[in-house]
């Protein structure tokens, strides 16, 4: 998506506002969604609520690829967004039911995170040669992906049911809490902080997470548990989850716009991305096995401390390097990709019991998208004023800062060994 973000200018219209709501109107609704989804998934089954998901996100697609002007672009992007909340919790809690074992647990993570790395090796290229031709063919491609899947599902056993009375007034508040704060950052990015749509935002989020918190702590079937956050583990999965995302997810945003605005085309700009997805998707059948020995924490740690070093020398690079450098200095944030994620969410399902597998999953998966969703908003916020090359720089060593930040958390929250 973020590769076309430019020939979508150049057809629908809209500037840096209009885009943010492209790339944040599917992470908004991700970042909402996704602990009523994981709630979901534990009372309908994981394997309903996978289906479910996947069919709305194909829909979904079909809609974006044939959008006329960017509101319905931004519109169906929600829609997208609302599905893949219902999908990625649901896919966490078949593999925790499928395998309790948690040394087989946490290889079948690292193929399932095999999957979002061949995506994302495939993706900035993909979408660099789609968008020679259309913008609108990286949303239709999606079409027989989505068949594949759902045809693929019919042969996953069903999963259970856990039935308990549903906590509409903590799905409602969690929601409004989570849209409330990214749409606050992403407005707050267009015109300043000081607005008043801004303010009025922010004080929505404080207000609904207050009385979401309070909900939760006195509701007899709480769809968020208050327990969970007493687990050390959890409470370091959800933190570095948010602060991975700051830099894996925002720096490809800004990254994108400035090596398209120096006058590379948008498949020369993908090629640049290619090095450090590709470094993942090599990676992530590894790593697994080096968790086995050493423990998540030395790996983790390890990750982050390296993707901090790329951030902070790709914010300092001049803008008369050459691009090869920049491809290769993005290999060290790629790196964070199969050495961070992967092994936190191993560790995180080992923490907490099968049967809340869907709501631990919908917790940490909040934390990314809110991560994601953040930085997109602050550093397009950070290039509105300034410039591209001068926004990213402060952004990248922004991301940097608070990667650094996450390794000190996994020193302090992980375990040694799991």
């Amino acid at each position: 998506m973020t590769i076309a973000l430019p020939a979508v200018r150049t057809d629908l219209g809209g500037g840096i506002a209009g885009l943010q709501w492209v790339v944040d109107g599917y992470t908004l609704t991700f970042a909402a969604a996704l602990l009523s989804a994981g709630s979901l998934a534990d009372r309908i089954g994981a394997k309903r609520a996978f289906g479910l998901g996947i069919a709305v996100f194909t829909v979904a697609s079909l809609a974006c690829g044939l959008a006329p002007q960017l509101g319905v672009l931004v519109a169906f992007r929600f829609a997208q967004g609302l599905a893949a909340a219902v999908v990625m919790p649901s896919s966490m809690a078949l593999i925790a039911q499928a395998y309790p074992d948690p040394v087989r647990r946490a290889r079948a993570v690292a193929l399932w995170a095999m999957g979002g790395a061949a995506a994302s090796s495939a993706g900035p290229l993909l979408g660099g040669v789609l968008t020679t031709v259309s913008w609108r063919w990286i949303f239709l491609i999606n079409l027989p992906v989505g068949a594949v899947a759902l045809l693929l599902l019919r042969r996953v056993a069903r999963s259970a049911r856990h039935r308990v009375p549903f906590d509409a007034a903590g799905q409602l508040a969690g929601a409004l809490a989570m849209a409330a704060l990214v749409f606050g950052a992403v407005e707050a990015g267009q015109g300043g902080f000081g607005r008043p749509a801004v303010l009025a935002a922010f004080g929505v989020a404080v207000v609904t997470l207050a009385a979401f918190v309070l909900l939760e702590a006195r509701v007899a079937h709480p769809m968020l548990p208050l327990e969970l956050f007493r687990s050390r583990t959890v409470v370091a999965a959800v933190v570095i989850g948010f602060a991975f995302m700051i830099g894996y997810y925002g720096m490809p945003f800004v990254l994108s716009l400035v090596l398209q605005d120096r006058g590379l085309s948008s498949l020369d700009t993908g090629v640049v991305f290619l090095p450090m997805m590709l470094t993942g998707l090599v990676l992530t059948p590894v790593v697994p096995r080096v968790v086995e020995r050493t423990g998540a924490r030395p790996v983790v740690v390890t990750g982050l401390a390296v993707m901090t070093a790329g951030l902070a020398a790709l914010a300092l690079l001049p803008a008369t390097a050459p691009t090869w450098v920049t491809a290769a200095l993005m290999i060290l944030v790629g790196l964070g990709g199969p050495t961070v994620i992967p092994p936190v969410i191993a560790v995180l399902l080992a923490a907490v019991p099968t049967h809340r597998a869907g709501t631990a999953s919908g917790v940490l998966n909040t934390s990314r998208q809110l991560g994601g969703a953040l930085a997109v908003a602050v550093f397009g916020a950070l290039a509105a004023p300034s410039g591209l090359a001068a926004g990213m720089r402060v952004s990248l060593l922004l991301a940097a800062a608070v990667a650094a930040t996450a390794a000190f958390t996994a020193v302090e929250g992980l375990g040694t060994r799991h």
